[in-house]
């Protein structure tokens, strides 16, 4: 404690901070400069360090660097992290039309795979996170790692559909699940004021992760061939690997005690409103980034290479978006009004999609489509983490609604395949199903957003 006591028998005086204070109660009529007062009949007890911590920050909070190149390369290992992770998932286009075109495998029993990539992705970022939160993010991310590894490589092995099944859909998807959690963790628990641009900035490796991995492996195909374009791809995937488990430093220590899953969390309201608003966005939104070739193919004429193109172009549109939508939020909007925003243009798209007849007007809105959706997924993270008060618990609540989406994402493509198959080939019920879904998405967004600020939408969330 700060300064010394002198004690006297009615009065007491005492140095706080180099000030001297009358240890007596003030009158109501006096005024001091000093709004604190040494009690000196206080009998310590067992209870009092858990005052001091909530009676103000904790020297964690209050030593966030905010800032600087720890700080940043955090970012980097980050980006790096959703590039072998989730930008990886996106080569799956390329590789569901060299199944069907080569291996004679059907388009629905392959669609089937990459579902099954996303949902298992997804599933296991609960367990993931809590790891993090224990303190082992390192050791996470490199079993992660192995597992992308092992997974991209034994692709290349795999001529059989139970093969290509255990290979990119069982093991790439433990790898993207497993991998992902602890860089969004460590880096939101260097930045505070700057965390929203720091995390929209991060999600940049997914769109070139997007781009880099589909474009290797179309690319490579016919010249070397499927197996060594594979092999190639897994190289990659380890250099990113090794220079990201390079970079990452824990901040915070870890947090030993507590459940996998934090079932308080549900006792919010923001949280729960939050968590079927993020359901309902990864349940109609996939629907998009998955058809967008097949449509380009069956109803505009697309062929094969163009709509790979066109997958590209939509993933690349995230490198210039991403960055943009975090200086808003991190200067403007806030995280959450970004995310709503985006999550609504994404709703609209879908309903603007029924009236593309024509190649430019496919172009437009892959262009359009990509620019929403980068939107959406780069304030994402940070909306959630702007609901988390406790840096500490940030893995865990993160990897919760991970877990949740991953059965949202695994039904939300398969549904508008239903709706596709029962309209006769016909997109027009899907599209206005798919559109649907996201409003109803921005809808439980902004109830987010209100349950926590009421109308006050100037308020930075």
């Amino acid at each position: 404690m700060a300064g010394v006591g002198v004690f006297e028998k009615k009065k007491e005086r005492c140095t706080v901070r180099d000030i001297e204070v009358d240890g007596s109660r003030p009158s109501s009529s006096s005024s001091s400069s000093v709004d604190t007062l040494c009690d000196t009949n206080h009998v310590p007890g067992p209870f009092d360090d858990e005052k001091k911590a909530s009676d103000g920050p904790s020297d964690l909070d209050l030593n966030i660097p905010d800032g600087g190149w720890l700080a940043w390369s955090q970012v980097i290992a980050a980006n790096l992290s959703n590039a072998v992770s989730w930008g990886y998932a996106a080569t799956w286009g390329i590789y569901q039309l060299y199944y069907v075109d080569a291996l004679g495998l059907s388009s629905a029993d392959v669609s089937w795979i990459g579902s099954i990539q996303v949902f298992i992705g997804f599933l296991v970022c609960a367990p993931s996170g809590r790891l993090a939160d224990a303190g082992y993010p390192r050791e996470v991310i490199i079993v992660g790692s192995f597992f992308v590894v092992l997974g991209s490589y034994m692709t290349s092995f795999c001529s059989q559909y139970w093969q290509i099944m255990l290979a990119q859909g069982v093991c790439l998807g433990i790898g993207i699940g497993v991998g992902s959690t602890p860089a969004v963790a460590i880096t939101s628990s260097y930045f505070k004021k700057n965390r929203p641009m720091a995390l929209s900035v991060s999600g940049i490796g997914t769109s070139l992760g997007g781009v880099i991995f589909p474009a290797t492996v179309q690319y490579l195909i016919p010249q070397i061939g499927f197996r060594w374009a594979s092999r190639v791809a897994a190289l990659i995937a380890l250099v990113i690997c090794i220079t990201s488990c390079l970079l990452l430093r824990p901040r915070l220590p870890g947090r030993k005690t507590g459940p996998l899953i934090e079932w308080a969390a549900f006792r919010e309201i923001p949280y729960v409103l939050f968590a079927i608003g993020s359901f309902l966005n990864f349940y109609g939104m996939y629907f998009g980034l998955f058809y967008i070739n097949s449509f380009a193919r069956n109803i505009i004429g697309f062929s094969s290479l163009e709509s790979v193109n066109l997958l590209l172009v939509t993933n690349a549109v995230g490198i210039v978006v991403r960055p943009i939508a975090g200086q808003l939020a991190n200067r403007h909007l806030g995280s959450i009004n970004v995310y709503i925003l985006a999550t609504g243009l994404i709703g609209s798209m879908l309903f603007i999609w029924t009236a593309v007849h024509s190649r430019a007007s496919m172009y437009a809105f892959s262009v359009f489509y990509g620019l929403a959706t980068s939107a959406s997924q780069a304030t994402y993270v940070p909306s959630l983490a702007s609901l988390t008060t406790d840096p500490q618990k940030m893995g865990i609540r993160f990897g919760m609604i991970e877990t949740l989406c991953a059965f949202s994402t695994l039904a939300g493509p398969p549904t508008a395949g239903f709706i596709i198959d029962q309209s006769g080939g016909r997109y027009l019920g899907a599209q206005i199903w798919g559109g649907s879904v996201m409003l109803a998405a921005a809808t439980f967004l902004a109830a987010t957003r209100i349950s926590v600020t009421g109308w006050k939408w100037k308020v930075l969330l």
